[in-house]
């Protein structure tokens, strides 16, 4: 396809398109005797999914980034294209939602007191602000593509931060008491370790990340276990799909006010009795059971600070309970307070 096709196709000038070649973020090829470039289909993919993502306001240097490594004959690259769109998307619809209650926020604000002070003004629109970055400014700085093909290595040793990894997942499992053919979330689901035992004990598993190279060793793993790219902050699902949400060794990789926005975004997409299970490093005021203690070591330089953490579900009708598994890993399940932690 030739370049003023495409450029009619997505209604976009020939000139961006020869500054996105440019600027390295597509390479179609070109005839050996003219030099006209021949774009194929996944050109013209790629090319969509660099203008999808422009128009959400990501920088060129960050759509690289995004787009890099994966080869011409790649079968799954046209699939992650559309699952980037999705995520970007998600995030933007996101922005827009919060945009519109915090109008009608102000539209109460007038309703209730016939005017709009401009300290009420000045509060809702940095508390605005405040989420729109909260919410862009998450990066992956530990570059979980890389490291993918080791994860289940690291996880074996049973070491470190992965101390009692197991157990905490059997553990997180047994609380959260999947049913037969409940929906479950596994957030950062990684290759899929967690996600595997809520599938044996029943229920229907989908699972969320950002790394490209750990969903593909999930789908290697767990072929029948849904994945789609995303993050805490963006979950790709409209609301009320899910029975339970869960994540495990992930939610600690959040600053603490990305936290709260993250455990909104898993009250969003929760059914209205849903569950939410994290197993992850916390500080905690919890007696540890010298039985289920390890050694004492420093506290670990990302860790979830449970006094900030526990006030949120109080204030959105979860009971939350706390299990600790040794000295800084612990279970932490919530349930609406309708249900019985019984």
């Amino acid at each position: 396809m030739r370049i003023t096709e495409v450029a009619n196709k997505l209604n976009i000038s020939p000139r961006a398109i020869r500054f996105y070649e440019e600027k390295g973020l597509l390479s179609p090829a070109k005839h050996r005797d003219n030099q006209y470039r021949d774009f194929s289909e996944q050109d013209v993919w790629r090319l969509q999914t660099v203008i999808s993502l422009r128009e959400a306001g990501m920088p060129i240097a960050d759509i690289r980034s995004a787009l890099a490594g994966m080869g011409d004959n790649d079968a799954g690259e046209l699939q992650y294209y559309l699952e980037l769109q999705r995520s970007v998307m998600m995030s933007e619809w996101l922005q827009i939602k919060q945009v519109i209650e915090t109008t009608e926020r102000m539209i109460a604000l007038v309703k209730s007191e016939r005017s709009l002070p401009l300290e009420h003004i000045f509060r809702l629109a940095e508390a605005s602000k405040e989420l729109r970055e909260h919410r862009g400014n998450w990066q992956d700085k530990w570059d979980f593509d890389l490291l993918a093909s080791t994860h289940d290595e690291r996880v074996a040793e049973n070491q470190g931060n992965y101390a009692d990894y197991d157990r905490a997942l059997d553990l997180i499992a047994e609380r959260v008491r999947p049913k037969d053919n409940e929906l479950g979330l596994d957030i950062g689901t990684g290759t899929g370790n967690l996600a595997a035992r809520f599938k044996q004990a029943g229920a229907r598993m989908s699972g969320v990340d950002q790394s490209k190279e750990m969903l593909r060793l999930c789908q290697v793993k767990h072929p029948g276990l849904e994945t789609r790219v995303g993050n805490f902050l963006a979950l790709p699902y409209l609301e009320e799909q899910f029975d339970f949400v869960v994540s495990s060794f992930a939610f600690h990789h959040l600053g603490p006010e990305q936290q709260l926005l993250s455990l909104d975004e898993m009250k969003r997409v929760l059914k209205s009795n849903g569950r939410i299970g994290i197993a992850d490093l916390m500080v905690s005021g919890i007696p540890a059971d010298s039985a289920d203690s390890v050694a004492s070591r420093s506290q670990p330089p990302e860790c979830i600070d449970l006094d900030r953490l526990l006030p949120w579900f109080a204030d959105n009708g979860f009971r939350a309970d706390v299990q600790r598994v040794n000295e800084w890993l612990h279970v932490l399940c919530a349930y609406k307070e309708v249900e019985s932690l019984d």
